[in-house]
């Protein structure tokens, strides 16, 4: 059984005990969090699927860890004018371990 969730403007397919790293979502670790956009939920043969979300459909997730991603670096230059522009940027994210799926 899965299930394709939207948050922070991504799909995510997610099953029973997977982890997934979405957009940064508030709360602590350790809480449990109710993920509501469901776009489709599929079990074996049968298929349901939300226009655009399923109605009393959820996903039921525990944060595992709140945290930001590895450094990516912007090098912006234009040649022959002594123009150079580096900056970094770090992605806030948030772990979510999936417990349950109810359609």
């Amino acid at each position: 059984m899965y299930a394709i969730v939207r948050t922070g403007g991504k799909q995510y397919q997610v099953a029973c005990g997977d982890q997934v790293r979405v957009e940064k979502l508030e709360g602590n670790i350790g809480e449990s969090i109710d993920l509501s956009e469901v776009l489709m939920v599929v079990d074996g043969e049968d298929v349901k699927v939300g226009r655009p979300v399923l109605e009393n459909a959820k996903v039921t997730a525990t944060i595992a860890e709140q945290g930001r991603a590895k450094k990516v670096i912007v090098f912006k230059k234009k040649r022959r004018k002594g123009y150079r522009l580096k900056q970094g940027h770090r992605q806030s994210f948030t772990a979510l371990r999936i417990e349950a799926i109810s359609a």
